[in-house]
């Protein structure tokens, strides 16, 4: 009962920092990188659609970004997207493929996106610290009703703390490694 418990602990709390990696990849930097767009809703017959279920993206260039539809009707749509978007590119549209070009980021530009990161930082540590109290509450739940011991109890609560704090690190080395990539010039 206890193993099953820290496992769920692990699955929602690895959960967590996936979510976690995802959100920053859309996070721009000053590489040109194809998760900064492949997520972006685009109105494909009257339905939100993720631009990467539209288009082939790649990188042809260190600071550009080439959106290639599988369906060239969707151009005008997806330019629409882009500029609707709160990433602030103006697309080229050529007839068949869409040019997003990068302009280098400010300083005053990536010290905002470094508090963005360390605020969806902090979001993932309340996510996984909110994983350990409720399963230390369902821990003496079971304790209340006689399914473990109190021992048993409190090596569990010992155990969900160290698997916590283990996955805080890996947040934290997560962040580093955005806002090392963010500040490089």
């Amino acid at each position: 009962m206890i193993k099953e418990t820290i496992k769920e602990a692990e699955t929602r709390m690895k959960g967590a920092v996936q979510a976690l990696e995802a959100d920053l990849a859309g996070i721009r930097t000053g590489r040109a990188t194809p998760a900064l767009v492949e997520r972006l809703e685009v109105v494909y017959y009257d339905m939100p659609t993720p631009l990467l279920q539209l288009a082939n993206i790649s990188v042809p260039e260190p600071r550009q970004l080439l959106i290639r539809p599988f369906d060239p009707t969707n151009l005008k749509a997806i330019e629409k997207a882009l500029m609707a978007s709160d990433l602030g590119l103006t697309p080229m549209n050529d007839g068949k493929v869409i040019r997003l070009n990068l302009p280098a980021l400010t300083e005053e530009r990536r010290k905002e996106l470094v508090k963005v990161v360390h605020n969806r930082l902090e979001e993932t540590r309340i996510a996984m610290r909110n994983v350990r109290r409720d399963l230390i509450k369902d821990l003496k739940e079971f304790e209340k009703e006689k399914l473990i011991s109190e021992d048993d109890l409190d090596t569990a609560e010992e155990e969900l703390q160290k698997l916590t704090d283990k996955m805080i690190e890996e947040v934290d080395a997560t962040g580093e490694r955005k806002e090392k990539e963010i500040l490089e010039v």
